[in-house]
């Protein structure tokens, strides 16, 4: 069964919004950036990550794989929880 599953996710696709959530959370300052380890916080740059995966999954709707839309579905939902709850700390401080 597992091998099923891995064939209804295209890797290209896959590894494309890994990439937006590894940045989205390096701009949340939740990860560090791997290029010089620090910590840093950019809600600006989250907000534009997080808007171009919503338009990847608006351009590729009826396109994808349930897996994939989950996948996908999932990681915006993530991330605009923690935009957020870091936004609203932004505004208390």
């Amino acid at each position: 069964m597992l091998e099923k599953e891995n064939l209804d996710v295209n890797p290209h696709l896959f590894n494309l919004i890994t990439m937006f959530a590894s940045s989205a959370w390096c701009q949340l300052g939740k990860m560090q950036n791997p290029v010089d380890g620090k910590i840093k916080k950019d809600l600006q740059g989250a907000q534009a990550t997080i808007d171009m995966l919503l338009m990847l999954r608006n351009k590729t709707k009826g396109n994808l794989t349930k897996k994939e839309e989950e996948i996908l579905t999932s990681t915006i939902s993530d991330l605009q929880i923690n935009y957020a709850d870091e936004a609203a700390k932004q505004i208390v401080c």
